[in-house]
């Protein structure tokens, strides 16, 4: 059971009786739920199996029950046969995926969140008036993969302030920024502010590229976390913004926090001489993983969650176009 309040109580050592404190808004970003259900929509339409390119998102009970419905993930386009049915995750593709599932006469239907679209429309818009474009991410990560293809001439990655000092442009007067989706707000910004120390003529993408369900999920942490003996994150370690929440959740005060895929992975020494835990999960993260740490919790004497409101979320993205029109022509809308 859940208990919604507003901001969180300030406890204090005499009155500091157990408690547990669950921050909203948390889990499923309308980016990911648009993901999720293009797949099985995709199963339910086309039949199994249906081909995935990489983790639809990053959560690893999401993907097994995917699999289970008769989702294959696959690395790269070479694993599926021609002709066949292959989704694109919700972190996006270069346009060499495009022309390589093109190549294969694959049918794609395209699950990149919109918000990872604007940042590649504003990379192609950035590249074609000719600017040095520097991408703020992570190497490696998908995302940032997919939007450096877009302008691979033009895009060089900063992973942090650290690497500001490294950076070299053609022109220091012609220079933009970006990022990944999912980072930390406060090193964005960071890493944004040593930027523009070195090019003063910075210019910024049009709008955060940031996305809301990111930054309100730090938002939300933050509340929860300031004093609080154990915060616990729930998502997988490959998920950028959960890897964020228990980062943020430390620097905003907490004195310990951890990220666990399930309540499988708490380590029943976390909650000796515990008595406030305040729990989050990730923008990828199905709200039944949650509900079992709240059970593991209750089951250990500790009360019902008082939910800590600090943000709506009503954000609702249409499925995919080519996946839309399937549906319409099936007669399944």
């Amino acid at each position: 059971m859940t208990t919604d309040i507003g901001m969180p109580p300030v406890l204090t050592p005499e009155d500091a009786e157990k408690a547990v404190l669950l921050a909203a808004p948390r889990g499923y970003c309308a980016g990911v739920d648009r993901a999720v259900i293009t797949v099985e929509k995709a199963l339910d339409l086309y039949g199994a199996p249906v081909y995935v390119r990489k983790q639809i998102v990053h959560n690893k009970h999401v993907v097994a029950d995917l699999e289970a419905r008769g989702a294959i993930f696959v690395e790269e386009l070479d694993e599926v046969p021609e002709g066949r049915t292959v989704v694109f995750s919700a972190h996006g593709v270069s346009p060499e995926v495009h022309r390589q599932a093109e190549a294969r006469s694959l049918k794609t239907i395209d699950a990149t969140c919109p918000l990872v679209t604007k940042v590649h429309h504003e990379a192609k818009r950035f590249a074609g008036e000719d600017y040095d474009i520097l991408l703020i991410g992570h190497a490696g990560h998908e995302e940032v993969e997919g939007t450096a293809g877009e302008a691979p001439d033009h895009i060089q990655l900063v992973q942090g302030p650290a690497d500001v000092a490294g950076i070299e442009v053609r022109d220091p007067s012609r220079v933009a920024w970006l990022s990944q989706t999912t980072l930390s707000v406060d090193e964005t910004l960071e890493t944004v502010a040593a930027i523009r120390e070195k090019f003063p003529e910075l210019l910024d993408p049009p709008s955060d590229d940031i996305c809301y369900a990111t930054q309100n999920r730090q938002l939300a942490v933050k509340e929860i976390s300031e004093g609080t003996d154990l915060v616990i994150v729930v998502g997988s370690g490959n998920s950028s913004n959960s890897v964020r929440l228990v980062e943020v959740a430390l620097e905003a005060g907490a004195h310990a926090a951890y990220r666990v895929d399930d309540a499988s992975e708490i380590d029943e020494a976390w909650l000796e001489g515990v008595n406030t835990v305040s729990v989050t999960s990730g923008a990828s993260v199905p709200e039944e993983l949650v509900n079992g740490v709240l059970t593991f919790l209750a089951e250990r004497g500790y009360p019902d969650a008082k939910a800590v409101h600090s943000a709506e979320e009503s954000l609702i993205f249409a499925l995919p176009k080519e996946l839309r029109r399937d549906l319409k022509a099936a007669g399944r809308v």
